[in-house]
C-alpha cells in the first residue's frame, strides 16, 4: 500500500491492452514501463553473455537452449556446465566452460523466454551472410513483439548497447558520446583471461583464433604490466652474469667514478670518453673528437681557432718548423669542434597537439 501510494504521489498509470503506463508529471512524458523493462533486462543480459564469454556477436545470436551441454570429468565425476558455440569464423565448433556468473546469467535468461509449459519458443533466424532463413531452434535471445516470438538481430543488439551508453552520459576524450561494439567484449574478455594466468595457447582455443597473434593483438598492455615485465627480465638477464661483476664496490672505487664525471667538464664543452680511459691527447681537448663542444662556449672556440691561425702564421714567417705541425694539428681540431656546432640541429619546441583533458565543471 506505501509502494502504491508513492507511485501515485510520482506518476500516475495505467494498464492499456496489457502494457501499463505511466506519466511523470514532472515532464508529461507518457513512458511504457513493460517495455522499458523488457529492454534494460536483454540489454544487460547481452553486456553479461559478451562480457563473460568473449564470443561474436553471431556465435550469441545463435545461441540456443541446446547450448548447454554437460561434461563428466573422468578423474573425480564431477559434471561440468558447458556452452556449445557454433562454427562462424573459423568453422570450427567450441565449448567453453560456465562460470558461476554466466550460469546465473543463462538461467535468467531462460525464465525469461520460456512459455508456460516450460520449453523455449521455437523460432527462425535470418541468416544475412547466407540470406536464407534457419530452421525453427530455441534460440535464447528472443522476444515476443505484437504476439509474435522473433529471434534478435545485430542491428537489435547494436542499438540496445548504444542506448545504454547515451543514457549513461558516457564521453570519449573528445567528449562525443562513448560507443562500443559488441566485438569490443572480446578485447577485456581475452586481457582478463591472460593477466589471471590462462596460458595464451588456450586463450587462443576459447576465442576461437587461428593464430595466436591474433589473440596477443587483443590482450591490453598496461604501463605497471611493461615495467614488471622488464624488470624480471632484467632480473634473469643479470642472474647469468658472473657474480663477481655484481660485488659491491669499494669507497674508494665509487669516488673514482664520480670524480670522472665531475672532471669531464672543460672549458669549451665536456670530454666524452669512457669511464677509466685515458686522455690520448694529453688534455689537449681541442684537438679530441671525444670532445662535445658546448654552443654557449662558440665564441671562445672562434677566439682559440683564431688565435692558432695567428701562431701558425707566426711559426711559418719566423721558421719554428717544429711548433708548426703541433699548432696545424690543433687548428685542424678547432675548425672541426665549429663545424660540429654547426651542423648540430638547434632545438626547437615543437606542439605536439597532445589533447588537455578538462575536469567537466561541476
Amino acid at each position: 500500500m506505501e509502494r502504491g501510494s508513492e507511485l501515485s504521489s510520482t506518476f500516475w498509470s495505467t494498464v492499456e491492452r496489457g502494457r501499463i503506463w505511466a506519466e511523470d508529471p514532472n515532464t508529461g512524458k507518457r513512458r511504457d514501463l513493460g517495455l522499458e523493462d523488457e529492454r534494460a533486462f536483454w540489454t544487460w543480459a547481452v553486456i553479461e553473455v559478451l562480457r563473460a564469454t568473449g564470443i561474436r556477436i553471431e556465435e550469441l545470436l545463435e545461441l540456443s537452449h541446446h547450448s548447454l551441454v554437460q561434461y563428466r570429468l573422468p578423474t573425480t565425476g564431477e559434471l561440468v556446465p558447458l556452452l556449445q558455440i557454433v562454427p562462424s569464423k573459423t568453422d570450427t565448433e567450441r565449448l567453453l566452460l560456465v562460470s558461476p556468473e554466466l550460469a546465473d546469467v543463462l538461467s535468467a535468461i531462460i525464465c525469461r523466454a520460456r512459455e508456460a509449459t516450460g520449453a523455449v519458443p521455437l523460432v527462425r533466424s535470418y541468416d544475412r551472410r547466407e540470406c536464407v532463413w534457419q530452421e525453427p531452434a530455441p534460440l535464447l535471445f528472443q522476444r515476443r513483439i505484437r504476439g509474435e516470438d522473433g529471434a534478435f538481430t545485430d542491428e537489435t543488439v547494436r542499438t540496445m548497447l548504444d542506448e545504454a551508453l547515451t543514457d549513461t552520459g558516457l564521453t570519449d576524450v573528445t567528449e562525443a558520446p562513448l560507443r562500443y561494439t559488441p566485438h569490443d567484449f572480446r578485447r577485456p574478455f581475452i586481457t582478463d583471461a591472460i593477466l589471471n594466468g590462462l596460458p595464451p595457447h588456450i586463450v587462443q582455443v576459447i576465442a576461437g583464433h587461428q593464430d595466436i597473434n591474433v589473440t596477443l593483438g587483443y590482450k591490453a598492455v598496461y604501463p605497471e604490466e611493461a615495467i614488471q615485465a622488464h624488470l624480471a627480465f632484467l632480473a634473469r638477464r643479470g642472474s647469468l652474469r658472473p657474480s663477481e661483476e655484481y660485488r659491491v664496490p669499494t669507497d674508494e672505487e665509487w669516488q673514482e667514478f664520480l670524480g670522472h664525471f665531475e672532471r669531464r667538464k672543460v672549458s669549451i664543452g665536456a670530454c666524452g670518453r669512457p669511464f677509466g680511459t685515458p686522455c690520448i691527447h694529453e688534455h689537449a681537448c681541442v684537438r679530441c673528437p671525444m670532445l662535445w663542444p658546448d654552443p654557449a662556449q662558440r665564441v671562445r672556440l672562434v677566439e682559440i681557432r683564431d688565435n692558432l691561425v695567428a701562431r701558425t702564421a707566426e711559426a711559418e714567417r719566423e721558421g719554428w718548423l717544429g711548433e708548426m705541425e703541433g699548432l696545424q694539428v690543433s687548428l685542424a681540431g678547432a675548425e672541426e669542434e665549429l663545424t660540429q656546432l654547426e651542423r648540430r640541429p638547434s632545438r626547437v619546441v615543437v606542439d605536439l597537439g597532445i589533447p588537455v583533458s578538462r575536469t567537466p565543471s561541476s
